[in-house]
């Protein structure tokens, strides 16, 4: 038998009824949330988790196979609400994790109530006139890199991906969790994250939906934001007028306030 919470490092913290699901994106772990957390501790009880092959999840539960593509850290999530009897659940997911928490949503729609995607993105390369962000090129050279040098990778990666200016220690705080993940399961994450393509299957995707994206967000164009409003039927696009692709990190303040806000209204 797998002990579920075991294998996602599965915490469940704060003081209300209604269940808040924290997803953390590629390259990082439940931490990444810290900054926020105060903003939901009194009115929500918060499920935090780390994917397997992240953070301190149980690495030997790690399968190629199993996580080939995204579906495979979907069915963790599900495994999670079920093992906890969870129901009603917000699902809010920075990044690749909008698209895992969108896949196990329209599978299993009873479960959500809501779902808040923070810098998603459903196909990160360019494809004609969708703009995703990045070339074929771009991942080729990209996972090369992990693969050659992952560390190297990671002192790369971080600054473009946080392109924050004022908090160098925001940015050495992401190489680190970048650095921090197992090498093999990091560069086959990346390949599922950026070779993904959600675009058709997003269509599916009904429960109340806020998109959060940056104005200025290195990792997903602000047209990605634009597409995703019109292909998920019930949703609202919040622009928010930040650099970078980690806002809950950079500007903590000012993403939980939107998200709550938004809680507020629907």
């Amino acid at each position: 038998m797998v002990n579920i919470r075991t294998r996602n490092h599965v915490n469940i913290i704060g003081q209300g009824e209604q269940v808040v699901m924290l997803a953390h994106g590629f390259g990082c772990d439940q931490k990444m949330w810290q900054h926020i957390l105060s903003n939901f501790l009194e009115d929500y009880r918060i499920i935090l988790f780390d994917y397997v092959g992240s953070g301190q999840s149980d690495l030997n539960a790690y399968s190629s196979q199993k996580y080939k593509d995204l579906k495979g850290y979907a069915q963790d999530v599900i495994d999670i609400i079920q093992d906890l009897n969870l129901e009603n659940i917000i699902f809010i997911g920075h990044s690749v994790s909008s698209m895992i928490g969108a896949i196990a949503a329209i599978e299993y729609p009873e479960y959500f109530s809501k779902m808040i995607m923070v810098g998603p993105s459903p196909c990160y390369l360019n494809d004609g006139e969708y703009k995703g962000g990045f070339e074929r090129e771009d991942i080729e050279g990209l996972l090369e890199m992990m693969e050659m040098n992952f560390t190297g990778w990671a002192s790369y990666m971080a600054p473009i991906a946080m392109d924050e200016q004022s908090d160098h220690q925001l940015t050495k705080k992401l190489e680190y969790s970048f650095a921090s993940s197992n090498p093999r399961v990091g560069r086959e994450f990346a390949e599922v994250t950026f070779y993904s393509d959600y675009r058709k299957a997003i269509r599916n995707l009904e429960i109340p939906t806020l998109i959060l994206q940056c104005s200025n967000d290195s990792i997903v164009p602000i047209e990605v934001g634009h597409f995703l409003h019109k292909q998920i039927k019930n949703s609202k696009l919040v622009i928010m007028d930040v650099r970078g692709h980690y806002p809950h990190v950079s500007q903590p303040i000012q993403t939980a306030n939107i998200i709550k806000q938004y809680l507020h209204q629907v």
